[in-house]
């Protein structure tokens, strides 16, 4: 089932928004003392948060979704009031809602409300259903309990956010329900635990990755795969430093506009050094180190950069958001003229990249200009022209974020969705006129002056990490076997095969397969449940048959059993899925395991 979008259903905005009163309606009624702050709609439902005396328990998720079924069967109109600032006020005193008073601050006239039959009431823009017998009490649930901070301050009062999901119908909610135990079977935390491939330690710090010998392995295959796609696609790499002076950072415009994602800085040698959050200013002072011509461009640099930037302890989560990431950048210094032509290139090398993975379905934002930027007018035309002409040649269909750009020029963003349907943000592409203009970047122009070039940022994963994490979920841990840490597990039956195991082992490890044996003696049962937990692509059983062969009889996790192989037979097939980067082996004929 496909569900709809809150964004693309009014019906569903507007159901949501309204459950989300009912819900805090219901609280109040069980919790007197319980005073609201914000009740918005999500993507998939909607949340409260309260400041309530005692924590919320399981218990009183389930009576108040109990009292939000009494709510809606009686079908209370849902009416919108517009109301003086003054009588706003005192509506608000006279129910000893203080977060409502900071909330009025904020709002211009005229004040408008929303009453929930002639018993409750909340400021709100709208919009709602007609009244709650338009709701399904069939098809919602409140989902959790979390801490959050008044507007999102850590300073300020800690709440409790009530979650809850709503839809037009029960198997909607059904469905999302069996999307929501299919994503914690994706969690890329557990199969990163399962399958050994990385870590976050608490000694080392929140937020710092620490990557497993297997992770590792898998860590080198996609940067070699990244490597090699950019040096096809006319890139150069670089490797920066990870820290510099201070100075560069006020110069970038960090220190002013992104201080507070930075860690502070170091003192050496009476100088202070910062940890880079970015890689651009490195690449900029590689282009400001000589003086450039026209012919020379475009320049494209690529570099797998490490970056620090601090993030607050309740946001971090697995590998999709840390404090230490590597970020694929890439940056294309160019001529105004040369624009869509570069923009293209970009949209062609993340294709290809995206597509290695199984990623094919992507959601894209073209965002323009915001009212505060720099730039002239002409260049912010002839940027935006170039992503629309670049998108347009590439065949794919894209929305427009008026408005949504960046200070320093327009951007192009890329979701990708994964196999249960979710959507990530990944690439993006973004055209700066600003660190240019800082950094007094030149060219020497046909007619001999000097000009300004384009720069244009450009990341495909986004993040190493994230990227890895999201991938992990795609596949559910089921790596296609060119990706995968161990691709063959040999499995000797008895040690009389042992040897012969070891010899097919070496001859794999030499042709580049990554290949291990079990050698714990377990029956051949329990051999083949442990292959399987560990998501190892292809077992392969060795008993005195197999050994008086010369063959190996195969189990495939994606392809089922292959039969009884020749060794060469599996050696060439290996090779060649690594080499095309396939996600199964493509194999002769065999001979069914059991069969005569």
């Amino acid at each position: 089932m496909e569900l709809p979008k809150t964004s693309e259903s009014p019906q569903l905005l507007k159901i949501r928004h309204s459950m989300s009163h009912v819900m805090a309606m219901a609280v109040q009624q069980l919790f007197p003392s319980a005073r609201v702050t914000i009740g918005p709609w999500t993507e998939t439902g909607f949340y409260y948060d309260f400041d309530n005396p005692d924590p919320f328990t399981e218990a009183d998720l389930k009576a108040i979704k109990k009292g939000m079924i009494k709510i809606i069967n009686k079908k209370l109109p849902l009416e919108r009031v517009e109301v003086s600032r003054s009588e706003a006020e005192e509506r608000i005193k006279a129910q000893n809602e203080p977060y409502k008073l900071e909330i009025l601050e904020g709002l211009q006239e005229p004040i408008t409300l929303y009453t929930l039959g002639k018993e409750w009431w909340d400021l709100c823009a709208g919009p709602h259903v007609e009244h709650t017998g338009q709701l399904n009490p069939k098809a919602f649930e409140l989902e959790s309990v979390a801490g959050a901070y008044w507007r999102g301050d850590e300073t300020k009062a800690q709440l409790q956010r009530i979650y809850g999901t709503a839809w037009e119908s029960a198997d909607q909610l059904a469905e999302h329900k069996r999307r929501i135990e299919e994503a914690k079977r994706r969690d890329h935390r557990r199969i990163g635990n399962d399958l050994d491939l990385f870590s976050i330690e608490d000694e080392a710090g929140a937020g710092l990755v620490f990557w497993h010998p297997r992770g590792a392995r898998m860590r080198l295959l996609i940067e070699e795969f990244w490597r090699q796609a950019h040096f096809a696609g006319g890139y150069e790499l670089l490797y920066t430093p990870h820290v510099a002076d201070i100075s560069l950072w006020k110069t970038s415009g960090h220190l002013d506009f992104y201080s507070e994602s930075m860690f502070g800085p170091m003192e050496v040698d009476e100088r202070e050094y910062q940890l880079k959050p970015m890689n651009c200013p490195f690449h900029v002072l590689t282009y400001a180190s000589t003086l450039r011509s026209y012919r020379e461009l475009p320049i494209r640099w690529a570099e797998l950069g490490t970056v620090y930037r601090y993030e607050r302890p309740g946001v971090m989560h697995g590998l999709m958001r840390v404090r230490g990431f590597t970020q694929d950048d890439a940056h294309v210094f160019c001529l105004p003229e040369q624009i869509s032509d570069e923009i293209l290139r970009i949209l062609d090398l993340t294709e290809e990249i995206l597509s290695t993975f199984d990623f094919t379905n992507y959601e894209i934002n073209l965002s323009t200009r915001p009212e505060k930027s720099i730039g002239e007018d002409a260049v912010w035309e002839l940027a935006t022209k170039g992503l629309v002409e670049a998108l347009e040649r590439k065949g794919w269909s894209y929305k427009i974020d008026e408005g949504g750009g960046a200070f320093y020029g327009p951007k192009i963003d890329l979701k990708i969705e994964d196999a249960i349907g979710r959507m990530w943000q990944c690439s993006t592409i973004q055209l700066d006129f600003n660190l240019p203009e800082r950094f007094k970047l030149e060219y020497v122009a046909a007619d001999g002056s000097r000009q300004r070039p384009i720069m244009i940022h450009r990341a495909i994963f986004g993040s190493l990490e994230r990227f890895f994490g999201i991938m992990t979920e795609n596949y559910a841990g089921d790596f296609p076997f060119w990706l995968a840490p161990e691709q063959i597990r040999l499995l000797p039956v008895t040690d009389e095969v042992m040897s012969y195991a070891e010899k097919i082992q070496q001859s794999l490890r030499k042709a580049g397969v990554r290949c291990n044996i079990d050698q714990s003696g377990d029956r051949l049962g329990k051999l083949i449940r442990t292959g399987e937990q560990k998501k190892i692509p292809v077992l392969a059983v060795i008993g005195a048959q197999e050994a008086e062969h010369s063959t190996l009889s195969l189990r495939s996790r994606l392809q089922g059993d292959l039969g009884e192989v020749a060794v060469d037979a599996l050696l060439q097939a290996a090779k060649k899925a690594n080499e095309q980067r396939d996600a199964t082996l493509d194999l002769p004929m065999a001979t069914p395991i059991g069969a005569s």
